[in-house]
C-alpha cells in the first residue's frame, strides 16, 4: 500500500480516508476510539470530519465529531502522524457562511475541539455564492500565514465557482484549493465524470470522494425494500431498486465472490483505481465493516473486473 499525494500539497495519505460523520452520532466515543485505533493500526493516516457533524442528530449542536477525534488524538498522542481534515461553512446556528470573520471564528472552535493547533486540510463545506471568493480565500490566507491551516480544499461547489476560486488564487497570490470532495461512487457517476473529473485532472486537484458507498447501498446490505430498516440511512434506499441499481449489485456480487471479498471492498477498489481519485472517504460503525474498508487498497481488480463494473453502472 503506497501513499498518494493530495493535489499539489505536501500531504501524503494512504488511499482510504475515514469519514468522521458517524462519531457522536451512530457510535459513541468508546466505539469511535476502537474504530480509529483499528483504522490507524492497519496503517491508514487520514481522517475527515466537519464542524457541523452531527448537528442533525437529536440533542446535538454540532462539533460532536471533532470533539471525539480531538479526545482520541490527545489520548493517543499521535497528532503528528495523522492527516487531519475538517470543513467550515455549514450552518452551525448562524446559517451557512464563508465570510472572513466567520471563518476566523469557526476555525478557533474547530481547533479547540480537535485538541490541535493546526489543521492539515481545511475545506469549504458548502459554497455561499453571495460571498466573493476573494473574501473566503483571504480568510484562508490569514490562517495559513498564522500556521493554523496548512492547505485548503473545496466541497459542494459549482464548477464555475471552483474555476473562479483557482483563478483568483493565482491572480491575487492567495492559497489555492488543492482538493475537491465530490459525491462520487459506482452508482453516482454522471455529474462528476461529465463536469468535474476533466477539470480535476487538468488542474492536478486531489479528489477525496464522499458517499463512496452511496450511504451503504453499494455494500449489498440493502437488497429489497424489506431491508430498509437496517440502519438510520435505510429510509432513502428504495430509489436505488431500479434496473441499473440491481445490475450494479449483481456485478459487485460476481466480482466480490471471485476475489473472496465483499461488495463494499470491490466498490471502493473501483474508486481507488479511478485515475482522478486520490482516496475515497468511507465510514464504519463496527470492526466488521472496517475490515471490508481496509481490504480495498490491496484488492487487485483486473481489467475485466473494471470493465464489468463500468458496464453495469454506465450512465
Amino acid at each position: 500500500m503506497k501513499k498518494r499525494q493530495l493535489g499539489q500539497s505536501d500531504l501524503q495519505i494512504y488511499p482510504i480516508v475515514f469519514g468522521g460523520n458517524v462519531f457522536g452520532w451512530t457510535i459513541d466515543e468508546k466505539q469511535s476510539f476502537e474504530i480509529l485505533d483499528a483504522f490507524t493500526g492497519a496503517g491508514f493516516n487520514c481522517i475527515d470530519t466537519a464542524d457541523v457533524y452531527s448537528r442533525w442528530a437529536p440533542q446535538n449542536s454540532g462539533g460532536e465529531s471533532e470533539t471525539v477525534i480531538g479526545n482520541w488524538l490527545k489520548s493517543r498522542g499521535n497528532r503528528d502522524s495523522i492527516v487531519l481534515a475538517t470543513k467550515v461553512g455549514s450552518d452551525m446556528g448562524e446559517g451557512r457562511s464563508l465570510k472572513k470573520d466567520y471563518i476566523l471564528r469557526a476555525v478557533e472552535a474547530s481547533l479547540k475541539r480537535l485538541n490541535t493547533d493546526y489543521i492539515d486540510l481545511y475545506q469549504t463545506h458548502f459554497d455561499v455564492e453571495s460571498t466573493p471568493v476573494e473574501e473566503t480565500l483571504s480568510a484562508y490566507d490569514q490562517l495559513v500565514k498564522d500556521g493554523k491551516v496548512r492547505w485548503i480544499g473545496a466541497s459542494n461547489m459549482s464548477l464555475d465557482r471552483l474555476k473562479e476560486s483557482l483563478d483568483t488564487s493565482e491572480l491575487k497570490g492567495l492559497p489555492a484549493y488543492q482538493t475537491l470532495q465530490p459525491h462520487y461512487n459506482l452508482y453516482a457517476r454522471e455529474l462528476y465524470e461529465s463536469q468535474y473529473e476533466p477539470f480535476c485532472l487538468s488542474h492536478s486537484l486531489g479528489v477525496i470522494t464522499y458517499f463512496s458507498l452511496e450511504s451503504g447501498f453499494l455494500t449489498g446490505k440493502y437488497r429489497t425494500k424489506s431491508d430498509l430498516g437496517k440502519s438510520p440511512r435505510g429510509g432513502d434506499m428504495d430509489k436505488y431498486f431500479d434496473d441499473r441499481g440491481l445490475k450494479i449489485l449483481s456485478a459487485l456480487d460476481e466480482i466480490s465472490q471471485a476475489h473472496d471479498t465483499t461488495p463494499a471492498a470491490v466498490a471502493l477498489a473501483w474508486l481507488i483505481n479511478r485515475q482522478s481519485v486520490t482516496a475515497p472517504i468511507v465510514s464504519a460503525t463496527n470492526l466488521q465493516q472496517l475490515e471490508s474498508i481496509i481490504a480495498a487498497p490491496n484488492l487487485d481488480l483486473v481489467a475485466g473486473d473494471i470493465a464489468t463494473l463500468n458496464a453495469a453502472s454506465h450512465w
